[in-house]
């Protein structure tokens, strides 16, 4: 069965609570990934995100730490509407093509919705960070947050691959 689901963890993981993304897909991993799920480390490189999607899925869930002005260790489950490209000024255009990584998720939806290959359900599982500072290992609020978001992702995932294909 071709996977479904795209889980990709986003962030830096020599960057404290930045590496949020990274460290949840890892233990979401180790415990066993539902039937339909494909879990993929994107870490700071966005374009190889928009590379795996090129494989055709019907969701993406990115798992990433989330600046929202919250306390930290607040856990997100967004739904993401993506710009169309088409619609963005000269300026921001300019400003997109001179990313070529695309380290910001954002810039890497809207090129995957650019080449038609982003999913129709776009979601980000996010998590307030308390701090991105150079250093190894989540904060303690991270590390809770990290917890959570694990069961949420795999109640969303379980439930993405059981929903009807959409036509």
């Amino acid at each position: 069965m071709k996977p479904r689901v795209l889980v990709a963890g986003v962030g830096n993981d020599l960057l404290g609570d930045d590496g949020f993304g990274i460290a949840v897909v890892r233990r979401f991993s180790e415990d066993g990934v539902p039937e339909g799920v494909e879990v993929f480390e994107s870490g700071i490189a966005g374009i190889r995100m928009v590379q795996e999607l090129m494989d055709g899925y019907e969701a993406l869930v990115v798992v990433d730490a989330t600046d929202r002005g919250e306390e930290p260790g607040t856990v997100y489950l967004l739904e993401v509407e993506v710009p169309d490209p088409d619609e963005l000024t000269e300026e921001d255009r300019q400003d997109f093509l001179a990313d070529t990584h695309l380290t910001v998720p954002s810039k890497a939806l809207t090129l995957a919705r650019a080449i038609e290959v982003l999913p129709p359900r776009v979601y980000i599982l996010g998590c307030q960070p308390k701090e991105c500072e150079l250093g190894m290992g989540l904060s303690e609020p991270a590390e809770k947050g990290a917890a959570e978001a694990i069961e949420r992702l795999r109640e969303l995932t379980t439930r993405l691959v059981r929903e009807p294909t959409a036509t």
